[in-house]
C-alpha cells in the first residue's frame, strides 16, 4: 500500500507538490490549521492548479492537526517562520520511521525542526518553481524550475523519488544539498528585498543592475566567509538569469507584502546578515538593505522578524 503524502501548509508551493502527486494518482492529505479552516477547504471542492491557463480541480482529502492518522511521510511546505511549532504539534503522529521533506525559504528553520524531532529523518529541499496564489484554494503553475533535496547526515537516496518522478515534479538527489540552500539563499537575498523596495516584479530588477551586482558581490563575499565558495560560483550571472527568466513573477517576498503577510525576513536577509556579523565579514550594502526592507516593513504596519 502506498505511503501518504501528508501535506503541511498550502501555500504556493505546497498547493503545486499536493495537485500535481493527487493527479498522478497517489495518496495525498492536507493538514489544515484548524475546523474553520477544513470547511471553507471541502465548501470549495479541493485544490484547483491553473497550468497554461486550464484549470484542474482535484477533491484532496484534509484534516486538521488533532486527526488520528498517523503521518510517515510529511511534505512540511508552511513559511520558515511557522514550521517549528506546526511540525511539534504534529509530531505525536509521526510514525517511528517518518520522514520529513522541509521545502523552508532560507536557512535557520531546518535545523530548528529536525532539533523537534530528532527520531524522523529530514531532508532539506530548495527549489526554482514559480507558483503563485490567485485566489483561496487556487495555485497557478508560473514557471518551470526544479528542485534538489538532500540530507546532510544520510546521502542515500529516499524510495519515494520515483513518486516525484511520476508527478511531473522536476527534482535531483544532491549530496551536497547545504550548497544548494545557500545558493538558493544568495539568490533571494539578491533579488526579494530589491522587488519589495522598488515594488516590482522579478523583471522590473533589470534596470537596478548595479544594484544587483553590488549585492551579489557582498553575498559572494559572506558565502566564502561561511565555508561555502561553490555557492558563490557566477553567482551574478545566475541571479541575472533567474531575473530574466521568471520577470514576469512577483517574488514571494512581494506576495507577503501586498498582501499584509509577514515576511521571511529572519530566514533570508536577517540570516545572512547575523551569520556576517558572526564571522565579522563587512558587508555594508547588505546590512543598509537589510535596515531599508525593515523601515520599509514598518511603514507598512508588519512584522520584522
Amino acid at each position: 500500500m502506498a505511503v501518504i503524502w501528508h501535506v503541511l501548509g498550502v501555500g504556493s508551493l505546497g498547493s503545486l507538490w499536493a495537485t500535481r502527486l493527487a493527479r498522478a494518482g497517489l495518496p495525498v492529505r492536507l493538514i489544515l490549521r484548524d475546523p474553520a479552516r477544513l470547511a471553507a477547504y471541502e465548501a470549495a471542492g479541493g485544490l484547483t492548479l491553473v497550468e497554461q491557463g486550464h484549470s484542474h480541480t482535484l477533491a484532496i482529502p484534509a484534516q486538521t492537526f488533532d486527526a488520528a492518522e498517523p503521518i510517515e511521510r510529511l511534505l512540511v511546505a508552511c513559511k520558515a517562520y511557522d514550521a517549528e511549532a506546526a511540525v511539534a504539534r504534529l509530531a505525536p503522529r509521526l510514525s517511528a520511521n517518518a520522514e520529513l521533506i522541509l521545502l523552508q525559504n532560507g536557512l535557520g528553520s531546518q535545523d530548528a525542526v529536525a532539533a523537534k524531532v530528532p527520531q524522523a529523518r529530514c531532508i532539506f529541499a530548495s527549489s526554482t518553481e514559480g507558483a503563485f496564489r490567485d485566489g483561496d484554494w487556487r495555485v497557478v503553475f508560473a514557471g518551470h524550475g526544479y528542485t534538489w533535496l538532500g540530507d546532510a547526515k544520510d546521502p542515500t537516496p529516499p524510495t519515494w523519488l520515483n513518486e516525484l518522478q511520476t508527478s511531473g515534479i522536476p527534482h535531483e538527489w544532491t549530496p551536497d544539498i547545504l550548497t544548494r540552500l545557500w545558493r538558493k539563499l544568495a539568490l533571494n537575498c539578491a533579488i526579494n528585498p530589491l522587488t519589495v523596495l522598488h515594488d516590482c516584479r522579478n523583471g522590473g530588477l533589470a534596470t537596478h543592475h548595479c544594484e544587483v551586482a553590488t549585492l551579489c558581490a557582498e553575498l559572494s563575499e559572506l558565502l566564502g566567509c561561511c565555508g561555502q565558495p561553490a555557492a558563490a560560483e557566477d553567482l551574478h550571472s545566475e541571479v541575472e538569469r533567474v531575473i530574466q527568466a521568471t520577470a514576469a513573477n512577483y517574488s514571494s517576498m512581494y506576495q507577503d507584502v501586498a498582501h499584509g503577510r509577514r515576511t521571511e525576513i529572519s530566514y533570508l536577509l536577517g540570516h545572512a546578515c547575523a551569520v556576517a556579523a558572526r564571522h565579522q565579514c563587512s558587508l555594508p550594502h547588505l546590512t543598509q538593505l537589510q535596515a531599508r526592507l525593515i523601515t520599509h516593513l514598518q511603514s507598512r504596519g508588519l512584522r520584522t522578524d
